[in-house]
C-alpha cells in the first residue's frame, strides 16, 4: 500500500501552549512538464530568517524554489518510467500551466530535456518508496532506495525512475548563496 502524504503543523495557542494547528493530507499538483509526477507541496519559509513562534505562520509554497535562507517541504511521487521520453503538448500550454501551478519549477532545467538542472538550494533528498536514479552532469548515477538520503549541495544533476514503480521522494530545499569556485 503506497504512503499516503500527510502534513502535521505544530503552533501555540493563546495562552502559550504547543498545539496541533493543522493535521491533513495535502492535495497532488500535478503538471504536463513531468507527466505522471505528483507534488505534494508540504511547507515552506519566507526568504531570509527563518522564524517560530509566530502565532497563525502560513507556509511559503511559492515560488517552487526558495531563495536565500527560505525553505521548502515536499513529497513527489515519481511515476514509473518517468525517464522514458514522453511526446509533450503543446510548449506553450505547458509553460502556462506551470507558472501558475508551480511557478519558478522549470526555471533551472536546461533546454535539452534531459532533466539536467542546476539549483542554489541545499536539498535533503529521502527516498521512502521505490527507486529512484541521481544523475551526475559527468554521467555519474546512484540508485536510491527506501531509507538513503541525499544532501544535493547545488551541483547539475537530474533524476530518473527507470523502474516500473512509482517512487516517493520527500525533498527539504533551503536556499542558498552560490560561492565562486
Amino acid at each position: 500500500m503506497p504512503i499516503e502524504p500527510r502534513l502535521i503543523v505544530t503552533g501555540h495557542n493563546r495562552a502559550g501552549e504547543a498545539v496541533f494547528v493543522e493535521d491533513r493530507h495535502p492535495d497532488p499538483v500535478n503538471v504536463q512538464a513531468l507527466p505522471g509526477a505528483d507534488f505534494y507541496l508540504l511547507w515552506g519559509t519566507p526568504d531570509g530568517e527563518a522564524r517560530v513562534g509566530e502565532r497563525d505562520a502560513e507556509p511559503v509554497l511559492r515560488p517552487y524554489f526558495p531563495g536565500l535562507g527560505g525553505s521548502r517541504a515536499l513529497f513527489l511521487r515519481w511515476a514509473a518510467h518517468s525517464s522514458e521520453p514522453q511526446p509533450m503538448p503543446d510548449p506553450v500550454r505547458v509553460a502556462d500551466e506551470v507558472a501558475e501551478k508551480l511557478p519558478g519549477l522549470t526555471d533551472p532545467f536546461e533546454e535539452k530535456g534531459d532533466g539536467m538542472h542546476t539549483t542554489d538550494t541545499v536539498d535533503y533528498a529521502i527516498c521512502l518508496e521505490g527507486e529512484l536514479c541521481l544523475e551526475l552532469d559527468n554521467g555519474a548515477e546512484v540508485t536510491l532506495t527506501p531509507g538513503t538520503c541525499v544532501v544535493q549541495l547545488g551541483t547539475r544533476h537530474a533524476w530518473k525512475n527507470r523502474s516500473d514503480q512509482p517512487a516517493l521522494m520527500c525533498y527539504v530545499q533551503i536556499g542558498a548563496a552560490r560561492t565562486a569556485g
